[in-house]
Parts: C-alpha cells; sequence; structure tokens
C-alpha cells in the first residue's frame, strides 16, 4: 500500500511536469504554434492595406533574393497593434503597425525583416519543432527516472526517502527541458543576426537601422526596471546583442549608408497613414511635430479629415499631393475611397481606376475597391464591370475576405441568386466557418445544374472535412 502510494505520487508529480513543460513550450515557442491558428482563425487582427503591404514588399524582395529565398509563397502580413514587433509563423513573415509608425527610417525595418528572414532561410522553425520534441522527451525521461527511483526506494522500505528522490528528479526534468530549449532559441537568435548584417551588407545597406533598434529595446528594459536571468530568456540579452551587432555592424563598408530620399518618403506616408488611422490628427501631430511640413504629416492630416467625416478638406490636400507626386497609386487610392464618402461613386470609380493603371503590384485590394465603387453606384450598366474587377481581386488575393463579400453583392445585383450563395460559401469557408459554408454551398447547388464546374465547388466545400 505504502509503495503504492510513492508511485501514485509520483505519477502525478510526472504529470505535473510534463504539464509544466507544455507551458514553457508554448511559451519560448508562441509565435511558431500560434500565430499561424490564429491567423486562420482571422483572431490576430490582420490589416490589409495596399501601401503598406508594397512598401514591406519593396523592403523585403532584395533580402529574400540574396538569402536564397523566392519572394513568391512568402507572405508579409501587417498585425493592427501599437507594439513593436516582428515574429515568422510558416511562411509568413508578420510586423505590427507599430514597428512601422515608431520606425523613424526605412532601415529599421528593412533590419527587421533581414533579421525574420534569417529564421526562414535557416530553418530554424522546423529545427525549433526538433528541439520541443527533444525537450517534451526529456522531462518524460526524468519523470520515469524519478518513478523508478521511487519504486525502488519503496521496495526497500523508505517510501519518504523514494517520495523525495523521485520527486525531485520529476520536478527538475521540466527545469533542465526549459534551459535547454531556452539556450537554442538564444542561438538561433544570434544566428539570425548575424545573417540579417550579411544580407544587408550583400544588399549595400546599413545595419545601423537593425543597431538602433537593438537599442531601443535594450533603454525600454532599463526603463522597465526589467532584470532577464540569461538561463531563462528565449532571446540573447540585450547588452550581449548590441556588443555583437556593434562589432558587425562598424566592419560593414555600408556603415554610413543612408536611405534613397524616395524611399523614405513612402516610409513617412505609411508612418502618416497609420498614426491617422490609430489616433487621428493629434497622433500625426505628435510624431511628425519636429517636421509638420513632412509629406507623411501632410498625407496623415489628409486622412484624419477624412476620418472625422470632412471630405472637403481632406479631398482639396489629397488633390495637392497628387499634383506634386502624380504616378503615385495611393494618393489616387485615397481620392477614390474620400468620393466613396462623399458620396460619388462614379469618380470615386475612375480615381481607383487610376490607382490599378499605376499599381505595379497589381493589388487585389486596390481592384476590389475599384469593384465595389463599380458596385456603389447602383447603375446596372456597371454591375458587370463590378464582377469582373471583383473575381479578378480575388484571383490575384484569395484571402481578400471583403471581396467575396462585395462580389456575393454584385451576384445578387445581376440576379444570379446561385452564384452570390456559392461566393458566399467560399467566403466563410476561407474565413474557416464551415457550418456557414456547407449552408450556402448547399442552397447554391441546388440551384446549379449537376456536374458544372460551380456544383462541383458548392460539393467540394459540402464535403469537405477537417482533417
Amino acid at each position: 500500500m505504502q509503495s503504492r502510494r510513492s508511485t501514485e505520487t509520483v505519477l502525478t508529480r510526472r504529470r505535473a511536469a510534463v504539464a509544466f513543460l507544455r507551458v514553457a513550450v508554448l511559451a519560448v515557442s508562441a509565435c511558431l504554434s500560434a500565430a499561424a491558428p490564429l491567423y486562420a482563425q482571422g483572431r490576430i487582427p490582420i490589416v490589409r492595406d495596399a501601401e503598406i503591404e508594397g512598401l514591406l514588399i519593396d523592403y523585403a524582395r532584395p533580402i529574400f533574393k540574396v538569402a536564397g529565398l523566392s519572394h513568391r509563397g512568402i507572405e508579409i502580413v501587417l498585425v493592427n497593434s501599437r507594439s513593436f514587433n516582428a515574429f515568422v509563423a510558416g511562411r509568413r513573415i508578420f510586423i505590427n503597425t507599430g514597428a512601422l509608425t515608431i520606425s523613424e527610417t526605412p532601415n529599421e525595418i528593412i533590419g527587421v525583416l533581414a533579421h525574420e528572414t534569417g529564421h526562414l532561410a535557416g530553418g530554424h522553425q522546423e529545427r525549433l519543432r526538433e528541439q520541443i520534441a527533444r525537450a517534451r522527451t526529456l522531462a518524460v525521461v526524468g519523470s520515469l527516472v524519478g518513478i523508478g527511483a521511487a519504486a525502488a526506494a519503496s521496495a526497500g522500505g523508505s517510501s519518504n526517502a523514494g517520495a523525495a528522490i523521485g520527486g525531485g528528479l520529476a520536478t527538475a526534468a521540466p527545469g533542465i527541458a526549459q534551459r535547454s530549449l531556452l539556450s537554442y532559441r538564444r542561438s538561433e537568435e544570434i544566428n539570425a543576426d548575424r545573417a540579417a548584417i550579411k544580407y544587408l551588407n550583400a544588399t549595400g545597406q546599413s545595419g545601423l537601422g537593425m543597431l538602433r533598434t537593438f537599442q531601443r529595446f535594450s533603454q525600454q528594459a532599463v526603463l522597465a526596471g526589467v532584470r532577464s536571468n540569461p538561463y531563462e530568456s528565449s532571446h540573447p540579452l540585450p547588452q550581449e546583442r548590441m556588443a555583437l551587432l556593434g562589432e558587425l555592424v562598424g566592419k560593414s563598408k555600408h556603415f554610413d549608408k543612408k536611405d534613397p530620399k524616395p524611399l523614405q518618403r513612402r516610409h513617412d506616408m505609411a508612418r502618416g497613414k497609420i498614426a491617422a488611422y490609430s489616433g487621428g490628427a493629434p497622433a500625426v501631430a505628435r510624431l511628425f511635430r519636429d517636421d509638420p511640413r513632412n509629406p507623411g504629416a501632410r498625407y496623415g492630416m489628409a486622412i484624419a479629415s477624412f476620418l472625422r467625416g470632412d471630405t472637403r478638406k481632406s479631398l482639396a490636400e489629397i488633390n495637392q499631393l497628387i499634383a506634386e507626386d502624380r504616378n503615385n497609386p495611393y494618393l489616387h487610392e485615397m481620392k477614390g475611397e474620400i468620393l466613396l464618402a462623399a458620396r460619388q461613386p462614379q469618380k470615386a470609380a475612375a480615381a481607383f481606376a487610376k490607382a490599378v493603371q499605376l499599381d505595379k503590384f497589381k493589388s487585389g485590394v486596390l481592384r476590389g475597391r475599384l469593384g465595389f465603387a463599380y458596385l456603389s453606384t447602383g447603375n446596372a450598366n456597371q454591375t458587370e464591370k463590378a464582377i469582373r474587377e471583383l473575381r479578378a481581386a480575388i484571383s490575384a488575393d484569395s484571402n481578400n475576405f471583403a471581396a467575396y463579400t462585395y462580389l456575393a453583392r454584385a451576384y445578387a445585383q445581376a440576379g444570379d441568386v446561385a452564384n452570390a450563395q456559392l461566393t458566399q460559401a467560399e467566403a466563410y469557408f476561407r474565413a474557416g466557418n464551415l457550418q456557414e459554408a456547407k449552408r450556402f454551398a448547399a442552397r447554391s447547388q441546388q440551384q446549379m445544374k449537376k456536374g458544372t464546374p460551380g456544383w462541383q465547388r458548392a460539393n467540394d466545400i459540402i464535403k469537405y472535412r477537417k482533417k
């Protein structure tokens, strides 16, 4: 009876140890294990903006090239958060809007992207999964050793000693496993830093922006009174990181290289836009208090005027910016948004069409807004144009969920109820709402001829089962 209690005690501790390890693993690998599912479920607040997405693509493409990665298949996702953060999950790089507003130069964001590219090119996520598996094994093996010690001690008549020995080994195992895993993470962070500097040198860019970013993190930690135990952190200590980066950056022949002025202008305008949408005119004024005539400040103020309903003032400000930079597609996009708010959808469609024409990225977001503008006219003659543009928007960007809703409305407006319901089913399917997707697919299928492409797609949704 005594031996049985000892064994049960150790088994309980073993379960607790494994549970503890799981929590630790989730904490240090949150970016890997949580970000992708949250993204798929829509729980990460994603921002879709053609201008900022295009800017980040231009920042990242040269880095991807020298890293030996094709930019195709790698998605940069903008997260609606004011904090400075970026992380990798799968083939996606997530970057917070706050990282852009806080970064004063393109080089700072490019350094962040270079670091995350280092993780992608180094296959760190795949190896992290292996390390997590090893850590779990270590915890379980440690617990089993504890059980064995307890059983042996119990057989020898010393149940209390056995419980103490077994408990100590079982409790120590997850701590050892956690430290091993954290040590691995720290080494991979250093490797990603080294890779980032390598990529920046290869593309003729300075690493100063990256160094400034980590200096900022270090200062924030000091101001917050944070004291890190190097053995309990998933990242290198700030001072260690800065020492390494300072040495690498100082050796670069591109140390004093400045960002091109057109790129700096685009960066400032992106910052102004984010500030306007997140905090209105006061946020824009604070961001550009030392340079109120900066194009980013003027752009942000125009957007702030639009957001508070002053379409006349915002349109005048945007038209002035367009006069200075006629080939900027996103100024025409903003003009279209203002005209939509002013209930001038036909003029808005013309502005969006100009934006689509000038857009080198062929953004599905822009084409979706053009389709919506055509739809908003209420003119039956424009409905076919709306359907064409919205289908093109979805073809270019299958994650453009708003375009699915607009397209369903366009089909309904054209009297094509079956395709309206199928489009709504597709929207729910891609958003992860299988119940509603199947319901709309069944409705659409009833109105379609069996065997047609639409009927088959509806059937695929109806029969889909999660793996």
